[in-house]
């Protein structure tokens, strides 16, 4: 299913829903030119392509129509004309068939997305993914994802202050994270040493959020294990780990490189530069990204759609990816020039996704 951001100006306008199918023609063949060639084409070459016969002249005459209506305009002083990202949006939404994967590009893109399954953390499976999901579509390939889903390896006490403490949580794949806890008054070191050594028997290969439920579990179960004070310290410190802010949200891009290439002018370049920028700002990727982790499906942003990319005139195609237990804990996709091969790309996505998922257990 494949959800759309539309900007509130194609369903009001009912001069797009009345275009004829001769209009519909020709503004089919501006954008599909556009897309595989980012040129403007003209009205002499449009009357070559078209199935129904008409002058340069009559196919002018529709062309100012569609200009007229937003949908397209001229670049410069150029004879030719490009689709505005009004006239890209009424063609992803009402004109462009979305076909799905043929079965070899399924085998295909399953086969180069074997080595995900294969990743000894979820960070190196989503970045393994990205790489592969960056290659076929040509563009930069981007993953949301919560810092939550790394696997845990060990968690250390250090006490600060008589009531503060600093927890140390390691991962599998070596990162290394710090909070601060609050202690209840009158713990003892002895308490923190035997906490540490409760956890750690029980969190090794589980996920911050695996780990809570599970000891929020063993908690009500075996209290009896454990003394009061070794509790709270446990209590207070599976607490802090449900973090949910921002922060605990991490962005992995990869494929940068096939934003560079295919540039057709110095305008190019400098959108490029622009989008380097804009990726660069990661807080604001974050917030574009975690507007899809509720959708259904893929999500289609077309240039200043979405503020971030309003100067680098970028598209973002994205999609959820699920956990074990079919909770969306991320979302990933590709973003690149308006010019994508939509068509194309779309499915690729939607399909990286649901393998995604169910490599990571989904």
């Amino acid at each position: 299913m494949v959800q759309h951001d539309p900007i509130g100006l194609i369903a009001p306008n009912a001069g797009l829903a009345q275009l004829n199918e001769r209009s519909r023609e020709i503004f089919r063949q501006i954008v599909e030119s556009y897309l595989a060639t980012g040129e403007p084409v003209g009205s002499r070459n449009i009357s070559r392509l078209i199935s129904v016969p008409l002058s340069p002249a009559s196919v002018r005459n529709v062309m100012a129509d569609l200009e007229q209506l937003g949908l397209i305009y001229a670049p410069h002083t150029s004879a030719g004309r490009l689709p505005t990202e009004l006239g890209l949006r009424f063609f992803v939404d009402a004109l462009m068939q979305v076909g799905d994967l043929t079965e070899p590009e399924r085998q295909s893109i399953q086969a180069q997305l074997s080595s995900v399954g294969r990743a000894h953390t979820v960070e190196a499976a989503l970045g393994e993914a990205l790489t592969r999901l960056s290659g076929l579509t040509r563009a930069a390939a981007v993953v949301l994802t919560a810092k939550a889903n790394v696997r845990l390896k060990h968690i250390e006490f250090v006490r600060l202050e008589p009531e503060r403490a600093l927890v140390i949580l390691v991962a599998e794949d070596g990162q290394v994270e710090n909070r601060v806890l609050t202690l209840p008054p009158g713990v003892p070191s002895s308490a923190l040493v035997e906490a540490a050594n409760y956890l750690n028997a029980r969190i090794r290969g589980r996920t911050l959020a695996e780990a809570r439920l599970e000891l929020e579990s063993l908690m009500v179960q075996n209290k009896a294990e454990l003394d009061q004070l070794t509790q709270k310290v446990i209590a207070a410190g599976v607490a802090s780990w449900s973090g949910g802010d921002g922060d605990d949200r991490q962005l992995i891009v990869r494929g940068h490189a096939n934003l560079l290439e295919d540039l057709h002018a110095l305008d190019d370049l400098e959108r490029v530069r622009l989008l380097f920028d804009d990726l660069e700002t990661k807080r604001g990727v974050i917030d574009l990204l975690g507007r899809a982790e509720s959708a259904d499906g893929v999500r289609i942003f077309i240039g200043s759609e979405n503020k971030l990319f309003s100067l680098s005139g970028s598209s973002t195609i994205i999609a959820p990816y699920s956990d074990g237990a079919g909770h969306i804990v991320g979302v990933l996709g590709v973003i690149g020039p308006t010019r994508l091969n939509y068509a194309r790309v779309i499915p690729m996505v939607d399909y990286t996704a649901r393998i995604v998922s169910r490599m990571l257990g989904g």
